[in-house]
């Protein structure tokens, strides 16, 4: 008997199996995956580091 892999949804914490039935994982539902990424596109949430886009002030600043 193979015990299967449990992880936490991201958004809710609540406990989701990583199986091809769990159709939104690693987020348990739909709607804990709409507010991830609403967090990631209001930028709530971000990568911290330089960003790789030239600034208006100075566009050659990341192109050395």
């Amino acid at each position: 008997m193979t015990q299967i892999k449990q992880v936490n949804c991201p958004t809710c914490a609540k406990q989701v199996p990583w199986t091809e039935e769990s159709k939104f994982r690693p987020f348990c539902s739909e709607r804990c995956r709409l507010i991830d990424f609403g967090e990631w596109a209001s930028e709530k949430k971000v990568i911290e580091g330089e960003s790789i886009y030239p600034t208006e002030d100075n566009p050659e600043e990341n192109l050395q």
